[in-house]
């Protein structure tokens, strides 16, 4: 499987986590609230690369207000 190409890589909790710069907590609460664009697969989360890409320049232009 590629994991050089951005594309269609699928990154777990833990790299999301490192990736946003936030603890893995963080990142299991907005993918368990669907806050966060993730999928499971046999009971632990994954994400798409490129989804989280898309999701974090949403939040730059307050795409989605958050109730924080």
């Amino acid at each position: 499987m590629p994991t050089s190409t951005s594309d269609g890589e699928i990154l777990t909790l833990k790299q999301v986590a490192e990736f946003l710069k936030v603890t893995e907590r963080t990142i299991y609460r907005l993918a368990a609230a669907k806050k966060i664009p993730a999928f499971k697969v046999g009971g632990t989360w994954r994400f798409s690369k490129a989804e989280i890409t898309e999701w974090i320049q949403q939040q730059s232009k307050g795409g989605k207000a958050d109730k924080t």
